[in-house]
């Protein structure tokens, strides 16, 4: 492990600086919202423009480092991102929601950069490390677990209008992400490939492997997303538990989210792929059952807990099953369509939970999920038999 080169080291804290935004957006900007929001069900707002911005960003960011390398898009997302948190405190010191639902949806473009980390850091090593060196970078999510919810309690009363101080404190981050990503040393450079495909695009995503992949990183995280982002709603402004406890859940769910990275290749090892995800369904079906029993805060905590054990299984099974569907010349080509798929699907999911959680209820929003987990589960069950 000690033996990864300084590339792998750099991405895995800048990746946890990067992360703590998506943390940090996920705990205050849904609290922030209803505030603002000229009406409740609209208070996930900023929570869901951020992933909407996260899935129009991701082939833009792509074509952008095909242009001017990896380091340099790194580089330019830290700043670009200080700009848009200048931005941010702005509109909440002028209350304005939808300023600041703007600001958020430009901050996934820095979600996006973000993405493309593990694919450096796979660049940056051999064959045989690159599994390891994957997993190493997404440990980063164990910091920024802890990074984005403490920054935004630290400076909630800095100033005289709350959060500012958070977000001041939240650029100071992406300026030590600056300095460490100067001494990012790209392998090589990144080159053009997306148009060099023989295969037309939908001979590949006809493809088992492409579908299933996809199926199971969307699942994952529209589950994860929908419920995750109407959690802080839930817990704080409806049921009124405090910023502490609602802070100790999501720290909680993000650990679970990363910390199974360090055992996955064990599991793959005696499970297999498809058997790991039909786990991570399982565990997303006990998640819904424990969360819809009781509103007390043990429930939302092993079921924010279990939400991301079952995310981290799904994740890591369709990232690892999909290159099973492209050749090295397509990869950035089916890349490109995997992140789209997955952050659109995602946004949808985003920016839904809010108006059913206030619409409806959270049992409504957690009894919504069941037919994709079954119908996901339907489509693992069929490939592990299609493949015995």
């Amino acid at each position: 492990m000690l033996n990864l080169p300084k590339n792998v080291w750099i991405l895995t804290a800048c990746l946890a600086l990067f992360m703590s935004l998506s943390v940090f957006m996920l705990f205050v900007g849904g609290i922030i919202g209803s505030v603002l929001a000229p009406s409740t069900s609209l208070s996930t707002l900023p929570i869901a423009t951020i992933v909407v911005g996260t899935a129009v960003s991701i082939i833009p960011a792509i074509r952008l480092m095909s242009i001017f390398g990896r380091k340099k898009v790194f580089l330019g997302a830290c700043l670009y991102t200080i700009l848009l948190i200048g931005l941010c405190i702005f509109s909440i010191i002028n209350e304005s929601f939808f300023l600041f639902s703007f600001a958020s949806f430009c901050l996934g473009g820095t979600v996006a950069v973000m993405q493309q980390f593990r694919f450096a850091a796979i660049e940056s090593v051999e064959l045989e490390q690159r599994p390891l060196a994957t997993a190493i970078v997404l440990l980063g999510g164990l910091i920024s677990a802890y990074l984005g919810t403490e920054i935004a309690t630290l400076g909630i009363d800095y100033f005289e209008t709350d959060f500012a101080g958070s977000f001041l404190i939240l650029a100071l981050l992406f300026v030590i992400a600056f300095i460490l990503m100067c001494f990012f040393e790209p392998a090589e450079k990144f080159k053009e490939q997306i148009n060099k495909s023989t295969r037309p695009l939908r001979n590949i995503i006809k493809q088992g492997s492409f579908i299933v992949a996809v199926c199971a990183a969307t699942t994952g995280y529209v589950v994860m997303s929908f419920v995750m982002t109407a959690t802080p709603v839930s817990m704080h402004v409806m049921d009124g538990f405090s910023l502490d406890h609602t802070k100790f859940v999501l720290q909680s769910h993000v650990i679970a989210m990363f910390l199974p990275s360090l055992f996955t290749a064990y599991i793959v090892k005696y499970l297999g792929l498809t058997r790991m995800m039909i786990l991570g369904i399982l565990l997303l079906f006990v998640s819904i059952f424990t969360a819809y029993l009781s509103h007390a805060l043990s429930n939302y905590w092993v079921s924010l807990v279990l939400l991301g054990l079952g995310w981290n299984f799904l994740f890591i099974g369709g990232t690892n099953l999909l290159p099973l569907s492209y050749n090295e010349n397509e990869k950035f080509k089916v890349q490109s369509i995997n992140d789209f798929l997955v952050f659109g699907f995602q946004a949808f999911a985003a920016l839904s939970a809010g108006w059913v959680v206030f619409t409806f209820s959270w049992e409504v929003t957690l009894l919504s999920v069941l037919p994709l987990l079954s119908f996901q589960l339907f489509i693992l069950l069929w490939w592990l038999k299609r493949n015995n």
